[in-house]
C-alpha cells in the first residue's frame, strides 16, 4: 500500500474554459435554483419543505414534517456545495444565506446533540427504533461533510461546533461498549464524514466511530433485533411486512443493504448502488488511514468486479430501478438501465479513496469516464434541468407509456421529490480540484488532465506545477514545473487506458519515462531550473465492443474519442434510430461544432433498413437498405437540443 495524501485547497487552483464554465454553473444557476427549492420558491416544482422543516423543528414556526424522511440531507447537501464553491472564492451574499440555515440548523440541534427534524417534529419517541429504514445516520452523515466544508473555506466555528456535538452524541449511542446500539446505518454515509471529520480535528474518536460502523456491519443481528422490537412493521408501509424494504427492492434486504457478510469478505457489489458505493469509499478511506492490508485486499476485490463486470461504458453502475441496485455480472441493459448519477459519484469518490492507497491507473480511469460522461449528463448545459436515471438507450413515447421504462425520462427533470442527484452534481464539481493530484513525501501524481496552477507541498520542498490544456477536445498537455528545492522529486502522468500512443517531452526533447507502472509514466528530477513537460495522447475516435457475456450489445458498437463516449440523437439522425447499421470498417471523421459551448461531432458511414409503411402489425419479411451518413455527439451533451431518440450501442450488421 501506498501513501498518498490528497492536497489542501491551496496547493490548486483551476483555471479551465471548459470546467470553469461548470464552477460558475453550479455557483451562479445550481446553487441559487436550489436554494428557491429548499425554500419553496419555485411554483413549477414541488414543495421541498425542507427549511421550514428546520424552522418547525427549532420551535420558529408550527406545523408537521413534509417530505421524505431524509429532507435534511438536500439542506445538508446543498450546504456542502456552498462550502466547496466559497473554497474557490469567498461570496458574502451567498455566506449570508448559508449562515442563516446554519443558525436554523443550530435552533433545531436538541440539547443532547440529536439532529434529525422528521423524528424530533413527528416522532421523538421512535428515535433510532429503525436505523436500517429511517436514514438518522445517512442525515447526520452529510450535515457533518457540509460542515467540514463550510469551516474549511470559511474558518466560522458555529457549524463546525453542531457537528462535534452531533458526532459526539453519535459516539455515546453506538459502540461495543454495554447499553449502546451494537448497528450500523441501513444507508452507508456516516462513515465517509466521520472521516474527514477525524482527517480536520485528529480526534480519534470519529476515526474509531467509523471503524466500528465498517467493522461491525454483517457481524451480528441488530437489524433483524430492531425489526422483532417494533413488531416487524416497515416505516414505508406502516404496516406489519416480512421483512423491511419490500416495499421497493426483490432483493433479500441484506443484500440490498450490504450485510449479508462482515466487509472484510464480501467479494462482489450488491444492493443499492449508492450505499454500495458510499461504504466502500469508506472502507477504502480507513484502509488508508489504519494501513489495513486486509481491507484494503477487499476494496480492490470489489472494486475489480465493479469496473470489470458491472459498469457501462459511460462509468454507470446500478442495472436496476428495482432497489436501484446492482444486479449480476454482465446484466447491463441499455434502455432500462438506471445508473443513478449518484452511484457515478459515489465510484468516483471511491476511486479517489483508492488511489490514497495504490496509484494505479485503474482508478483515474474510472474518475475520468464516470466524470465527462454519467456525471456531466446528469445536468444539462444551461444548469437547471438534472437527471436521476441516465440510460443508454432511449425512446421518448415508450419511456412515457411503459411501466417498465417510467424511471427513465426522455427529458431531463426540472427537480425530484428525492433530490439527491442535483446537490450531489454540484457539490462534486464544486470540490473538483480535489482530484486532480495526489503527493507522498517524494512524488506527486497526475490524474486528471485539467488546466490549472499546484503549488504542492512534498515532503519539506514545494513543487510548482502550471497545466495547460484543452483536454478533452484535444490530447496535448503542457505543463510548467519548478521546485524550490534541489531535492529530485518524481512527477508521474496517468496514461488513460483508452490511449494507444502518447510522446513525452522535456524541454522540447522527446524522453522515454524513467519507469511505466501501473499505468503512470514517472520521471524523476531535481526540478530547482524550471522545465517544460509536453503530454500528448492520440485521441484518434475509435469504435468499441463489448465483452460477449454482455448480451445486449452483441452485434453492436459504441464510440468514443479519449474519454468521451458519444451517441446518436434523433436531432442529427431522424427517428427510429434502431433502424440504423454502422460501417466500422469505413473509419470516423470528425466534425468542429460551435453550440453548446462547442464539440467535435463524429461522422460515421453507414445504412438505414427500410421496411414497408403498412397499417399491419407484421407482415412478409421485405426490407430493403439505403446508405446513410450517422452522426454523432458527446452522450453528455444528448438531450440538450430538445426531446427525441437517443442511442450509445450501435448495430454493426456483422
Amino acid at each position: 500500500m501506498n501513501k498518498n495524501r490528497l492536497l489542501q485547497k491551496e496547493e490548486c487552483v483551476i483555471r479551465n474554459s471548459f470546467w470553469n464554465r461548470y464552477i460558475d454553473l453550479v455557483k451562479n444557476m445550481v446553487i441559487p435554483y436550489q436554494w428557491d427549492i429548499l425554500n419553496d420558491r419555485r411554483e413549477d416544482a414541488e414543495p421541498s419543505h425542507a427549511i421550514d422543516n428546520l424552522r418547525i423543528a427549532g420551535g420558529k414556526m408550527k406545523g408537521h414534517f413534509y417530505g421524505q424522511v431524509f429532507q435534511d440531507s438536500d439542506v445538508y447537501k446543498w450546504l456542502e456545495a456552498v462550502g466547496n464553491i466559497l473554497m474557490l472564492e469567498r461570496d458574502p451574499e451567498l455566506e449570508e444565506k448559508a449562515d442563516a440555515v446554519i443558525d436554523l440548523i443550530a435552533e433545531a440541534q436538541e440539547e443532547d446533540g440529536y439532529l434529525d427534524t422528521y423524528f424530533s417534529i413527528e416522532e421523538p419517541d421512535k428515535k433510532w427504533t429503525n436505523v436500517l429504514e429511517c436514514h438518522e445516520l445517512y442525515c447526520a452523515g452529510h450535515f457533518i461533510e457540509s460542515a467540514v466544508s463550510y469551516y474549511r473555506a470559511t474558518g466560522k466555528e458555529k457549524i463546525l461546533q453542531i457537528a462535534y456535538k452531533l458526532a459526539d452524541y453519535l459516539d455515546r449511542v453506538f459502540g461495543p461498549e454495554e447499553g449502546k446500539l451494537h448497528g450500523y446505518p441501513g444507508h452507508q454515509e456516516i462513515e465517509i464524514a466521520l472521516l474527514k471529520l477525524y482527517d480536520l480535528s485528529g480526534n480519534e474518536k470519529y476515526l474509531n466511530l467509523a471503524g466500528y460502523f465498517i467493522n461491525t456491519r454483517g457481524t451480528n443481528h441488530f437489524f433483524e433485533e430492531e425489526f422483532e422490537k417494533r413488531d416487524h412493521v416497515s416505516f414505508w408501509e406502516k404496516a406489519r411486512t416480512p421483512e423491511p424494504n419490500r416495499y421497493y427492492n426483490q432483493y433479500p434486504y441484506n443484500y440490498y443493504n450490504q450485510f449479508q457478510s462482515p466487509v472484510r469478505l464480501q467479494k462482489k457489489a450488491v444492493g443499492h448502488a449508492v450505499r454500495a458505493v458510499y461504504m466502500y469509499t469508506a472502507m477504502a478511506d480507513l484502509a488508508g488511514k489504519t494501513g489495513d492490508k486486509e481491507l484494503f485486499a477487499a476494496c480492490r476485490t470489489i472494486w475489480d468486479n465493479i469496473v470489470k463486470k458491472q459498469m457501462y461504458i459511460t462509468g454507470g453502475i446500478g442495472a436496476t430501478n428495482s432497489g436501484e441496485a446492482f444486479t449480476n455480472d454482465y446484466d447491463l441493459p441499455n434502455d432500462t438501465n438506471y445508473s443513478e448519477t449518484c452511484a457515478s459519484i459515489g465510484l468516483i469518490f471511491f476511486a479517489q479513496r483508492m488511489l490514497m492507497s495504490e496509484t494505479d491507473s485503474v482508478y483515474g480511469d474510472v474518475i475520468e469516464q464516470a466524470l465527462y460522461n454519467t456525471v456531466l449528463g446528469g445536468m444539462n448545459y444551461e444548469g437547471n434541468r438534472f437527471f436521476y436515471v441516465n440510460p443508454l438507450e432511449s425512446v421518448p413515447e415508450v419511456c412515457r407509456d411503459n411501466t417498465q421504462r417510467h424511471h427513465v425520462k426522455p427529458e431531463r427533470q426540472k427537480w425530484f421529490a428525492c433530490a439527491c442527484c442535483p446537490p450531489n452534481i454540484a457539490r462534486l464539481i464544486g470540490g473538483l480540484w480535489d482530484y486532480i493530484y495526489t503527493a507522498s513525501e517524494d512524488r506527486v501524481n497526475v490524474h486528471l488532465y485539467i488546466a490549472g496552477d499546484g503549488k504542492i507541498q512534498v515532503g519539506e520542498s514545494i513543487l510548482n506545477i502550471t497545466q495547460n490544456t484543452s483536454y478533452p477536445e484535444n490530447g496535448k498537455i503542457n505543463f510548467t514545473v519548478q521546485s524550490d528545492s534541489d531535492r529530485e522529486i518524481g512527477l508521474a502522468f496517468r496514461i488513460p487506458g483508452w490511449a494507444e500512443h502518447y510522446t513525452l517531452r522535456l524541454d522540447g526533447k522527446e524522453i522515454t519515462p524513467d519507469q511505466v507502472e501501473n499505468g503512470y509514466a514517472l520521471i524523476s528530477r531535481c526540478w530547482k531550473k524550471a522545465a517544460y513537460i509536453e503530454l500528448e495522447f492520440d485521441m484518434q475516435p475509435r469504435f468499441i465492443c463489448a465483452n460477449r457475456r454482455i448480451h445486449y450489445d452483441l452485434g453492436r458498437a459504441a464510440i468514443m474519442r479519449g474519454p468521451l463516449v458519444y451517441c446518436l440523437e434523433e436531432a442529427d439522425n431522424g427517428k427510429y434510430l434502431a433502424e440504423l447499421t454502422v460501417d466500422t470498417d469505413a473509419g470516423l471523421t470528425e466534425e468542429k461544432k460551435s453550440e453548446l459551448g462547442g464539440y467535435v461531432a463524429l461522422k460515421a458511414r453507414g445504412s438505414r433498413t427500410q421496411v414497408p409503411d403498412t397499417d399491419k402489425l407484421y407482415t412478409t419479411y421485405c426490407a430493403s437498405r439505403e446508405s446513410t451518413e450517422l452522426v454523432a455527439v458527446p452522450y453528455y451533451l444528448w438531450n440538450n437540443r430538445g426531446t427525441g431518440e437517443m442511442q450509445v450501442w450501435i448495430k454493426t450488421g456483422l
